[in-house]
């Protein structure tokens, strides 16, 4: 039996009830050469879930700090584990009719800043924020963040760097889960639901939309 996208989106509105979840794709389905997050500067509450979802090439996402673009911020600050989704190799899912995604939770309402790990991305644009605040630091903005990372002399990976051995631990730092949902049900998610969405849980919404799509 063969369940439309809409009939999917439908099983996935009807879930709604507890935590919002945030969809950013990354990259573009329609277009291979696009380095960049979208959104790329979103508000989201303490246990808002964050959903990002591998489009097209092979991409990252990592937590820094807004001072230091393009580092991992377990680099900056002790005992930070920090956010890396790993390398998501879109080409590599695509003979299965999936998409890799990774869903993190937000830890509290402070800035968030992140970009992507991969070769000279992060320094050509492609980072962002969650609960960017100008209203307490005017200078601390999305487009600042930016042109500090076009400065950078290096993107690191966060599996490559040794770990700070000073600094405050409690940076708002935060971790996640990769899984992957079939390329149909992330195009419902993302159309038919809009950037934000209400679910009791991101793991039965990606569970429930994975089931309808193989009846």
């Amino acid at each position: 039996m063969y369940f439309s996208t809409s009939v999917i989106t439908t099983a996935l509105l009807g879930l709604a009830s507890a935590q919002n979840v945030h969809v950013v794709s990354v990259s573009s389905t329609t277009d291979k050469t696009l380095l960049a997050f979208t959104p790329n500067n979103i508000k989201a509450a303490a246990g808002d879930m964050i959903q990002f979802q591998f489009l097209n090439g092979n991409h990252s996402v990592v937590q820094s700090n807004f001072d230091n673009p393009c580092t991992p911020i377990q680099a900056l600050v002790k005992n930070a584990t920090g956010m890396f989704s790993g390398y998501m190799d879109v080409a590599a899912s695509e003979a299965t009719g999936m998409i890799p995604t990774y869903t993190m939770e937000v830890a509290n309402d402070k800035p968030l800043w992140l970009y992507c790990s991969q070769g000279k991305h992060c320094q050509s644009g492609m980072v962002m924020v969650v609960n960017e605040n100008t209203a307490a630091n005017a200078s601390r903005s999305l487009d600042a963040f930016k042109a500090l990372a076009a400065k950078a002399t290096a993107n690191l990976d966060p599996s490559k760097i040794t770990p700070a051995s000073g600094g405050d631990s409690t940076d708002g730092t935060t971790g996640g889960t990769t899984s992957s949902i079939p390329t149909a049900s992330a195009s419902a998610i993302a159309q038919g639901l809009g950037s934000a969405v209400s679910v009791s849980a991101w793991t039965g919404l990606l569970s429930i939309a994975a089931a309808l799509a193989m009846l």
